[in-house]
């Protein structure tokens, strides 16, 4: 019997949905998951990937793709789109409360990571290759994409990439970015526990909460608001006003790509589809900023804004998992495994010793930004909730200030990650520029006395 409308976009959606359920159900049973703060989004993407490996489960990877591809953008325009509430705190442990100095202190170090995981990856490609192996030359690049962009990045780049003749860089890149999730968790969490059990965070309880462990609130608990109503339901639901805007910073944002595209050579038009998140945050910043403007600044909920923001990205997480293709894995699992494995040692070992001397908050901003340079700022903040609870130190603001002073030498990189692509250059000469550039961040941290002696 045929279908009088197309399914398949749903039915896979559908099954994207069914698997974060049996990822929410595992997370609040098996003690294993809990212990390691294992997200039900991951167990999700897992169990979805194994069953469509398998052959269990039919669906289509170009379509997973899609959704992950969109999902990414929905999410930083979330983000773009969220206004800040500025809230106080009672807690009188700390004294240093401004979060400019801390982000842009996280900014530099995610300078220096993202430069030394592509250091990393390209010295490996020179040695695979030159042992007989024909990887492509920006293979090592999936690395940095992969760990500290996270997979929304890895794909999108990969995905562009693609069209420029690098066979599987997509699922390449997501592969990378599943090992630097395992990082996050596998070595972050027990780090945070570590920490914890040492006493350099004096905030964190003695024991997690039963909400954070099984990942569900119980019944007789309280629960937090989501958000506010700011348009009658009689008229239009809060949460349609709120996705309706991100969908006219999304259309926006797609009418000035194909502009610009008319004004740029061919190789770059293509290459601007892997930046649509970026020109997604400016458009939304400038919207809200409109909005403000004329008076209408109070229709914007932070609460149901996030929850768009927390919605995109979950689903983000599990399409972006379900769209590696293992088969293709295999075939490269030795380059994969050993460039992983290197990028995340040596970023546990960096952020381990820049994080320690820094002047406050030493072990917070250590455990926030290990999460982001091995996952998503999602991660950071997971780790970072363990040790602060109920992020009553700025890290947690730092966290999501980061990207504004980050974005500018992070673009930069990706700029240059394109370089073979649109101008030929020579991966040699790009990874001179990548170690000058960890080096010159190395140094600005000192400069700025943003570097000191070990605090724990």
């Amino acid at each position: 019997m045929d279908a009088p409308f197309p399914f398949e976009p749903l039915l896979v959606f559908g099954f994207m949905a069914i698997v974060l359920l049996a990822g929410i159900l595992l997370r609040a049973k098996v003690k294993f998951f809990q212990k390691f703060l294992i997200p039900s989004c991951f167990l999700g993407g897992t169990i979805g990937l194994i069953l469509i490996s398998t052959g269990v489960v039919d669906a289509s990877i170009d379509l997973l793709e899609s959704y992950a591809y969109h999902l990414f953008i929905i999410s930083f325009i979330s983000l773009g789109l969220t206004v800040t509430l500025r809230k106080s705190s009672t807690n009188d442990v700390y004294s240093d409360r401004n979060p400019v100095k801390g982000s842009f202190w996280m900014a530099i170090v995610s300078w220096v990571v993202m430069a030394m995981q592509a250091i990393i990856g390209t010295l490996f490609v020179f040695l695979f290759n030159a042992l007989g192996s024909d990887l492509h030359p920006t293979f090592g690049f999936l690395a940095p994409l992969g760990f500290t962009q996270g997979p929304g990045q890895a794909l999108s780049v990969g995905k562009v990439w693609e069209g420029f003749g690098f066979a599987h860089a997509a699922t390449l890149g997501l592969s990378f970015a599943a090992f630097g999730f395992a990082f996050s968790f596998f070595i972050g969490v027990p780090l945070v526990n570590w920490g914890i059990r040492k006493g350099f965070s004096a905030l964190a309880p003695k024991s997690l909460s039963k909400e954070l462990l099984t990942g569900v609130v119980d019944r007789e608990s309280p629960k937090e608001s989501a958000g506010t109503l700011t348009t009658h339901s009689g008229n239009t639901d809060t949460l349609a006003f709120h996705a309706a805007l991100v969908g006219l910073v999304y259309v926006l944002t797609y009418l000035l790509i194909r502009g610009i595209g008319f004004f740029v050579s061919e190789g770059v038009a293509q290459s601007l589809w892997g930046f649509f998140f970026f020109f997604g945050v400016i458009v939304a910043l400038l919207v809200k900023y409109i909005i403000v403007r004329l008076g209408l600044g109070h229709l914007l909920d932070p609460g149901v804004q996030r929850r768009i923001t927390g919605w995109s990205i979950d689903f983000l997480i599990i399409a972006t998992i379900m769209a590696i293709q293992l088969v293709i894995v295999w075939e490269y699992i030795v380059p994969i495994v050993v460039i992983s494995l290197a990028s995340g040692i040596a970023t546990t070992l960096v952020v381990l010793y820049i994080g320690r001397r820094s002047w406050s908050y030493s072990f917070e901003r250590t455990v926030g930004t290990y999460g982001f340079a091995t996952g998503t700022v999602s991660t950071g903040l997971l780790l970072l909730r363990i040790a602060d609870p109920e992020f009553e130190t700025p890290v947690a603001l730092e966290l999501g200030m980061q990207a504004l002073f980050a974005s500018p030498l992070i673009l930069s990189y990706m700029l240059l990650m394109h370089a073979p692509f649109w101008w030929n250059w020579n991966i040699g000469l790009l990874l001179l520029i990548f170690t000058g550039a960890m080096l010159l961040s190395l140094v600005l941290l000192k400069i700025l006395k943003m570097i000191g002696a070990s605090k724990f």
